[in-house]
């Protein structure tokens, strides 16, 4: 079953708490991580996969390829369709 990591700021980041909500409305499953305490995390999402801005959902389906940067309910729609 595919999963995903969203990559957050917290409850603040309101793009952040759209993304959390439609995975769980998707049936989704989802690990939240919070990337402002972790500097290593942090240089994954800016320095390997190139990302200014949260949310950042890396789609664990063995590929490393599937991930995006923002609010992006196309996408959840794509993984929901699939599963």
């Amino acid at each position: 079953m595919t999963a995903v990591t969203v990559y957050s700021t917290g409850s603040a980041c309101v793009r952040c708490t759209m993304t959390v909500k439609a995975l769980a409305a998707a049936g989704i499953p989802h690990v939240e991580v919070d990337i402002r305490p972790s500097p290593a995390t942090l240089e994954y999402i800016t320095g390997d996969l190139g990302y200014t801005e949260a949310p950042v959902c890396v789609v664990e389906d063995g590929t490393g390829e599937n991930h995006w940067s923002g609010f992006r309910p196309d996408r959840i729609k794509t993984i929901a369709a699939a599963r």
